[in-house]
C-alpha cells in the first residue's frame, strides 16, 4: 500500500521551512543594500543581459555578505562564547575602552578578525543585562593591527552576566567598513548568542573577559559566532 500523499499546503510549508534552513535570512541592516541593487539588476537587465547576470551575481554576494545564520548556542554557565565569526588575531591583557568606565586594569582580549568572507553580525556573548552602550568617532586602520583596538571607530557594550561577571564586547570598523550597526542600549537584557549588531564589509570584534578565566582560543582558529566556546569565567561573583 503507498504511503499517503502530503496535502499541497503542508508541502509547501515544508518546501519553505526547508528553503529557510539552506539559506540564512538578509540583517535588516543589510535589506536596503540587496534591494536596492536588485533593483539595478532589474533595470540593467532591460538594456543588456550580460551586464544583468553581473549586476544578478552582485546582488546575490550582497545576500550571502549580510546573512544572519541561525547558530545554536551552548547553554552551560560560566561561559563566554564568541561574539563574531572570523580568526583569532589576539589573545592578550589589555584594559577595555575608558568610555565603558570599567577600571584601568587590565582584561584578557580576545580579538577576532572579520574577513569579507565571514558572517558580519555580531552576537551577545552571555545572558546579561547592557549596563552601557558608547559609540565613538575615530580613525579607519586596517582591523587586524593592534592599535585598531584604541584609535578606530567603535561601538562598545559592558554586559553584566547573570552569573555576577563584568564583560566587554567591542565592534571595531576596519580599513572598508565605514558602518556600525547596534540594536541594544543601556538596560536591554540580551541572551547569550542573540544577534546585536552588525559591521558593514570587513571588521573586529573584541571580547574583553575577567582575568583569571580560562582562555579554550588561540591566535589563527577560527571562531562561530554564538557557538564556540572563548572562555571559561572564573568561579561567580553574584
Amino acid at each position: 500500500m503507498s504511503a499517503p500523499s502530503q496535502p499541497p499546503s503542508d508541502a509547501l510549508k515544508h518546501a519553505v521551512e526547508l528553503t529557510k534552513s539552506i539559506i540564512p535570512p538578509v540583517h535588516p541592516g543589510g535589506r536596503p543594500f540587496v534591494f536596492g541593487a536588485l533593483v539595478a539588476t532589474l533595470l540593467i537587465r532591460r538594456r543588456s543581459r550580460r551586464v544583468g547576470v553581473l549586476s544578478g551575481v552582485f546582488t546575490a554576494w550582497l545576500a550571502w555578505f549580510f546573512r544572519e545564520p541561525k547558530r545554536v548556542t551552548p547553554q552551560r554557565p560560566g561561559i563566554a562564547v564568541a561574539p563574531a565569526d572570523g580568526t583569532v588575531s589576539h589573545v592578550i591583557e589589555a584594559v577595555p575602552p575608558a568610555e565603558l568606565e570599567l577600571g584601568d586594569d587590565p582584561m584578557l582580549r580576545i580579538s577576532v578578525f572579520l574577513s569579507v568572507f565571514d558572517v558580519h553580525v555580531q552576537r551577545s556573548p552571555a545572558t546579561g543585562q547592557v549596563v552601557r552602550a558608547i559609540h565613538k568617532d575615530g580613525e579607519f586602520l586596517s582591523a587586524d593591527l593592534d592599535a585598531a583596538s584604541e584609535v578606530n571607530e567603535r561601538n562598545s557594550l559592558h554586559i553584566h552576566t547573570v552569573d555576577g561577571h563584568d564583560l566587554a564586547v567591542v565592534q571595531i570598523a576596519g580599513l572598508v567598513a565605514r558602518r556600525i550597526i547596534c540594536q541594544v542600549a543601556d538596560g536591554d537584557k540580551v541572551n547569550a548568542g542573540t544577534t546585536y549588531g552588525l559591521i558593514r564589509f570587513g571588521s573586529r570584534v573584541d571580547l574583553y573577559v575577567p582575568t583569571g578565566s580560562r582562555v579554550l582560543v588561540e591566535a589563527g582558529q577560527r571562531t562561530i559566532g554564538g557557538e564556540t566556546v572563548l572562555a571559561e569565567l572564573p568561579a561567580a561573583e553574584r
